[in-house]
Formats: C-alpha cells, structure tokens, sequence
C-alpha cells in the first residue's frame, strides 16, 4: 500500500510541475511593471498568520521560506502539502470599476528525513506572477484634427522555480540550511494603439515583448532554539541570498498595419535578483499558543532590471500573527482546530512615474481542521488586502488559499 502511494505521488508531482508552470494567478494591471507580482513563498497555515514563517519550526509543517527548518522533521516521518487558492480582486479607478476572479494551484513541496539532525525539502513554487488586460482612452488634437487614441495594454505568465535544501541541526540548538532554485518561466507584455474620429492617415501600431527565464539561485537560511521552563519555546530564524545574474532572454516586436511587422529581436538586456535579508522570531506557550514576527527586505533598488539599477525600489515587508490550539489534549474535536490570525504590510518594488504609491496591506485569518484518520491537515486561509492609490487605480482583493498537508510514517521496520 504504501508502495503504491510512493508511486500515485511521483506521476501526481509529476503532472502538477507542469501544470503549475503555467498558471496565472491574477488580473492586476500592476502586474504590467517589473516582473510581475512577487510570491511570498508562504504556506497555507504560514498565509492565515500574516506571512510569518522564518522563526517556525515545526514538526508538523513544511516551512519552505527558511531551509534551515527542514531538520525539525520527525526522524520517521515523510510530509507533502499541496494548495490551491482563489483570488477576487476589485479595481477603481475614478468613476470606473471593475471586478475579476481567478483560481489556481498554488504549490507542491515535500519533506523528508535524511539521517539523524538532517532533512531535506524539494517541491515546485511560483517566484512571479503577470495576468492583465486593461485600456485607456484619450482625445488628442493633432494639426487640428481631433483624434481619440486607444492604448490596450495586456499581459501573461509568470515565473516558477523548482527548489531542493537540506538543513542539518548542531549542538541541539543551531540549524543550518540552503535552498537551491531553478527558476523558469515566460512573461509576456503587449500593447496595441488604435484611432478613431477624423483619423485618416493615422495607423495601428502593437507592440509585443517576452521574457524567458532559465536561471539559478541560492538561499541560505540560520535559526537558533531554545526552551525555557519546559513550556516556553523561542525561535530565532535569519535568511539571506546575495544579489545573482538571472539567466534570461529578452525579445521585442513591433509593427503596424502600414509596415510588416519587425521579427522577434532578442536583445541583451542585463536582469539580476535582488540582496535579501530576513528575521523573524517566534514564540510558542505550552504547544498551544504560537505568535510570530517577520521582518524581510529586497533590495531591488540595486539590481539591474533591463540593464539599469534604480529602476527598481527596495521592498521591505513585516508581518505579525498568531496561531492558537484551544487544549492539544482535549477530547472534543474542535479542541484541535488551529485558529491563526495576522496581518501584513509591505511597499511595492516597482515605480510609477508621477505616483507616490502607498503601502499595501493584508489582514487574514485561517483555520486547520485535523483528520486523524488519515494524518492530514486541511487548512483554510482567507486575506483580505489593498494595493494601490485612489489616484492612480486602487485594488481590493479576497484571496482563499486551501491546503492539505499530509503526514504518514514511512521510515521504520516493520516486526512480523
């Protein structure tokens, strides 16, 4: 049986790479600037606090944002989650709205014990996300013809990243850990300008580029640990990644009805990923009352995007949260329901000329619902956020992200 489950799980990871290489995860006309929406790499139960996860250390979930808490995995005991999510996102913009949906597989990953003190985690995770498809309008008077000129600007893909790390414990109280990523993905960018009116004379022109990505990086990850009293539990979590060229490919087209259009011109054009330093810390009483802080920072300001540096801004994030068990000994079912709440606030990494963009912001709540039977965990995580200006379009979003984090023992002897 157990076998057979090994086997279903291969063709089911298989199958699921691709298919979340694929995926579009929103409609977001921000998603137009830099490479899209960045992905916290958070899980669903990570998600429900607020994004905190560098101080976690549990043994009962993969924490795939720090590597260095993959050794906390039981010695026996072989993990997989799975998630998948919903996002209903609404824009204003002046006396104009609008309202999109989309919904998507989140992640896969996996976890596993390697030998005493050491573990290891491989799964498939998004780096980025572009989905948008929007226009403007403007009436424009060119040697006293009055033109109305339509600018349609639409986009898709993404980025996605397959990692592996290992962690290892020393003296009991230090973990050490490195994930490596291969990164790969397409995003692609097009804009089209139409007239109307008197536009005699006046032509269509489009234009298309793509960005394919095929690179590595690295992330490394630290966290110290303590118990005081046998009751009170400190963590300490810090990652890091230095600054890597991003093995890309950029190419343009461009055209209109008057002329053909040019062929794809890849074009060299130097990426890189940012410096990332981060912290968290958490703090559980009793097993029954997790709160945590993180805090993480991006230095995009100084990487090179389409050959130049400061096209970019640096992105600092925190989050705050809180996981609580009502009584892990209790007989009654819902004493073993995980109630989590959080929030989060970060700036956005990309500039819009002429716009002073605010914070964005998230508040979620979540709940994990245990099914002994079959040593699993089904979390539900709900956030509500803001991204944007009145000025400029403002976006409200609901995300629901649903996971299933499956536990079972696969690491030991059986006696007859």
């Amino acid at each position: 049986m157990i076998k057979l489950k090994k086997i279903l799980f291969l063709f089911l990871l298989a199958g699921l790479t691709q298919t979340l290489a694929g995926q579009n995860n929103t409609n977001s006309p921000y998603t137009r600037f830099g490479f899209g929406n960045i992905s916290d790499d958070n899980s669903g139960e990570q998600r429900a606090m607020g994004g905190v996860s560098l101080g976690s250390r549990a043994k009962t979930a993969i924490n795939f944002s720090n590597p260095a808490s993959y050794s906390a995995v039981d010695s026996m005991t072989f993990m997989f989650d799975v998630a998948v999510s919903g996002l209903n996102s609404f824009f204003k913009s002046g006396e104009q709205s609008a309202n999109k949906f989309t919904a998507n597989l989140e992640y896969l990953t996996l976890q596993i014990p390697l030998f005493k003190s050491m573990g290891l985690s491989a799964g498939v995770i998004p780096y980025s996300f572009a989905g948008y498809n929007y226009f403007t309008t403007e009436n424009k008077c060119y040697f006293s013809d009055s033109i109305a000129e339509k600018q349609t600007f639409s986009g898709s893909g993404g980025i996605s990243q397959v990692y592996g790390g290992l962690s290892y414990t020393f003296f009991k109280h230090v973990a050490l850990g490195v994930n490596a990523y291969y990164m790969f993905g397409s995003a692609v960018n097009e804009r089209t300008l139409t007239f109307s009116g008197n536009a005699d004379g006046y032509y269509p022109s489009y234009q298309k580029d793509s960005l394919t990505v095929n690179s590595l990086r690295l992330r490394y990850g630290l966290q110290t640990f303590f118990t005081v009293n046998k009751i009170h539990d400190f963590s300490l979590g810090f990652i890091y990644e230095t600054k890597m060229k991003l093995n890309a490919r950029y190419s343009e087209r461009t055209g209109s009805v008057k002329s053909d259009a040019t062929p794809f011109e890849e074009r060299f054009k130097k990426f890189e990923t940012p410096q990332i330093f981060g912290a968290g810390l958490n703090y559980t009483y009793n097993n029954q009352l997790v709160v945590g802080f993180d805090y993480n920072l991006q230095q995009w300001a100084a990487a090179n995007f389409m050959g130049k540096t400061d096209t970019l801004a640096n992105r600092s994030r925190f989050a705050l949260g809180a996981d609580f068990i009502p009584n892990p000994r209790g007989r009654s079912y819902f004493a073993h329901v995980n109630y989590r709440v959080g929030l989060n606030m970060s700036n956005p990494y990309y500039k819009i000329e002429g716009y002073q963009l605010p914070k964005n912001f998230g508040v979620t709540f979540g709940m994990g619902f245990p099914l002994k039977s079959f040593g699993t965990v089904v979390n539900a995580s709900f956030e509500y956020g803001k991204i944007g200006s009145s000025s400029l379009l403002s976006e409200d979003y609901f995300k629901i992200t649903i996971n299933a984090a499956f536990k079972e023992t696969w690491f030991f002897k059986r006696k007859l």
